[in-house]
């Protein structure tokens, strides 16, 4: 009897210990990151223009450049997190805010970095 115990308590130790090993461990999926080519040019010309996109006729700083947008990106989304009773809220002359997914896309590429391409 005492060598079935010891058996059995070995045969879990080895099960439990396989189990832990990292080659059995579940794969992580790694979700893309956005980016202002792919991801937020297009919600910048729907939603920012005519005023920030200067071949639209703007007269803001224009917003249809990498560069302006990453510099600006806690500016851009403190005004559209306002409420558009506020002074400053963006964009202008609207009378509701941007939905969540599109204040989500600003929030998410400073997240994952601010990245270009």
């Amino acid at each position: 009897m005492k060598k079935f115990i010891t058996l059995t308590t070995l045969l879990f130790s080895v099960l439990f210990l396989t189990d832990c090993s990292s080659s059995r461990k579940a794969a992580k999926i790694e979700v893309p990151k956005l980016n202002y080519e792919s991801n937020l040019a297009a919600v910048i010309l729907n939603n920012c223009s005519p005023c920030h996109i200067p071949a639209k006729g703007g007269f803001k700083k224009p917003y249809d450049n990498y560069l302006n947008v990453k510099t600006d990106i806690d500016s851009i989304i403190r005004r559209i997190e306002l409420n558009p009773t506020d002074k400053g809220f963006m964009p202008f002359k609207k009378t509701a805010k941007l939905n969540d997914s599109v204040i989500f896309v600003f929030k998410q590429w400073k997240t994952d970095g601010l990245l270009e391409k």
